[in-house]
């Protein structure tokens, strides 16, 4: 797999080819490269991998520099022939050349409690699974798992008007998903820090629960 140099890795994206940003979250959401998907280079790569990319399609990668080699045979092994490369200087060098930029807003768990009383637009998407989401979830929430973000259908019943909070346990879920609802154009959207995990610490949290899922 090939090193791109910034230019070339440049008209590439503005080709309209898809973009992997392997980075982890923490630092994809602070800034990333409009249209790219995250999908950290961790125990989970494959599975998400292959939630949103074929192995027939042409994929451009973002990626830490020193991971390269590990992730070329990762690739290899689960059958992505087409990759073309990834980013010559890593995301560094994106901004080094002052080229445009996206980012993702996280919120605390505490602003989103204050925030649901008063926007009649706020819509609040847990991505867990489907049974984490039976256990417990925040009463205004709708569940979309991850892995169902993948079909139009679930993406399309977002309105232009609503103002998206997403969560996931507390991992890395959220900002896939957020980066994912980004490139089919929803922008108006935050990931809720800490996801599950510090939202049900909150005193205003109506937390409720999915007997006919847990029988």
């Amino acid at each position: 797999m090939k090193n791109i140099p910034v230019q070339a890795f440049f008209d590439l994206v503005s080709k309209g080819l898809d973009i992997i940003d392997l980075r982890e979250s923490d630092d994809f959401g602070m800034a990333f490269i409009k249209g790219s998907i995250n999908i950290p280079y961790d125990k989970k790569f494959a599975d998400r991998l292959k939630q949103f990319f074929s192995e027939e399609q042409e994929i451009l990668l973002v990626l830490n520099e020193g991971d390269a080699e590990n992730v070329t045979k990762a690739l290899e092994s689960l059958g992505y022939e087409d990759v073309i490369g990834y980013l010559e200087g890593g995301f560094e060098a994106w901004t080094k050349a002052n080229l445009p930029i996206d980012m993702i807003i996280d919120i605390e768990a505490d602003e989103l409690m204050m925030d649901l009383p008063y926007d009649e637009n706020l819509v609040v998407i847990d991505v867990r699974k489907p049974l984490e989401f039976a256990q417990g979830h925040l009463k205004q929430s709708v569940n979309i798992p991850l892995n169902d973000l993948a079909d139009p259908a679930k993406v399309a019943a977002i309105e232009e008007r609503d103002n998206v909070y997403l969560h996931c346990g507390g991992g890395s879920s959220s900002f896939v998903a957020a980066s994912y609802l980004k490139k089919q154009g929803v922008h108006n959207l935050h990931v809720i820090s800490g996801g599950w995990r510090k939202i049900k610490e909150e005193s205003k949290a109506e937390i409720v629960k999915e007997p006919d899922v847990l029988n």
